[in-house]
């Protein structure tokens, strides 16, 4: 690839390139609900894609109970299970399929990154047809912490073979910006997953676009040459 053709691009999966994050809020709620953990729905949304670690302190802050690690390890298996449960229903984002062939056509390098486990990732990465065999996908059990630490999108850009410092990663939360900032990369928010421009914009992002349509729409502007 010629250096003009763009950088790499670095994607996060749930609510960036797949209409997932609501589907993870309910098994979240099961998972919290079988463990008898009452937890309001719209706060466990502000914390979709951060770190199990951080997860948990929040249900420590909220709720007052200590969350022992085999509790954490049951929860993990319960949101696993449920949330495998309703993929089938899961869809690519407008726009997110086209996204992707576009970076390809223009020979631009690029990779997905996620706070989730392959066991939950497999079945939408299938839905919005990423070929695991040629493209790199970097899931939380591959590195030591999740969002926002930068090591799910440092891992992406070894993979590819590029410089962290001039690759773009695009996200729809605020984990995915402040880990694109420690990382030292560009951030490029989606307003796909829930959160609002200004939020995205503090945390880290350049640029705001409402969905994958949105950004293909205005990628130019994130410096692709078609």
């Amino acid at each position: 690839m010629s250096e003009d053709r763009g950088s790499a691009f670095l994607f996060d999966l749930d609510g960036t390139l797949v209409d997932s994050v609501y589907q993870h809020v309910l098994a979240w709620r099961e998972a919290l609900q079988q463990e008898g953990i009452e937890l309001s729905v719209w706060r466990m949304h502000r914390k979709i894609g951060m770190s199990g670690g951080l997860f948990t302190n929040m249900l420590l802050r909220e709720t007052g109970l200590a969350i022992d690690p085999a509790r954490i390890e049951r929860l993990r298996q319960l949101h696993a299970a449920a949330y495998n449960r309703r993929s089938a229903d899961i869809r690519p984002l407008p726009g997110a399929r086209e996204l992707l062939a576009c970076l390809s056509d223009a020979e631009v390098p690029w990779a997905i990154a996620t706070s989730g486990r392959m066991e939950t990732a497999r079945p939408v990465l299938q839905t919005l047809g990423v070929d695991l065999d040629r493209v790199p996908v970097v899931t939380r059990d591959q590195v030591r912490y999740a969002k926002p630490d930068p090591d799910l999108f440092l891992a992406a850009a070894r993979r590819l073979g590029a410089e962290i410092e001039t690759a773009s990663v695009i996200g729809d939360s605020v984990w995915d910006m402040l880990a694109a900032r420690r990382a030292r990369a560009l951030g490029i928010g989606l307003l796909s997953g829930g959160y609002g421009s200004e939020e995205l914009e503090r945390a880290g992002a350049y640029r705001v676009y409402e969905d994958p349509a949105d950004l293909l729409k205005h990628i130019d502007e994130v410096g692709v040459r078609r």
